[in-house]
């Protein structure tokens, strides 16, 4: 059964730092949405941070996926990692995290 986990990065740096990584945060990202491993991204208004909706198999996975995002690795954000318990209007959800 899949597990789902909304991430929160809050951004340690002014816009501007945070855009000479963007290219490489969201390519990283878009591999994920690929394999099936997030079901959507996006930042938050205003620009001080964003969020990640993950779907693994196992909890274990979502630590390893953080450490590889570009922002991580150049230490550039705070993330806090939220398990989600979906239960309203899931209908369709699982159709969301199909590889692409």
């Amino acid at each position: 059964m899949a597990l789902y986990a909304f991430v929160v990065l809050k951004y340690r740096y002014p816009l501007e730092r945070m855009q000479q990584t963007l290219d490489r945060h969201r390519a990283y990202l878009r591999e994920l949405l690929a394999q099936g491993k997030m079901i959507a991204s996006g930042p938050f208004v205003p620009r001080e941070g964003g969020a990640l909706l993950l779907r693994v198999e196992d909890e274990s996975e979502i630590q390893p996926i953080l450490d590889k995002d570009p922002f991580q690795v150049e230490r550039l954000v705070e993330t806090t990692i939220h398990r989600w318990a979906p239960n309203i209007g899931t209908e369709g959800l699982e159709s969301l995290a199909v590889p692409r």
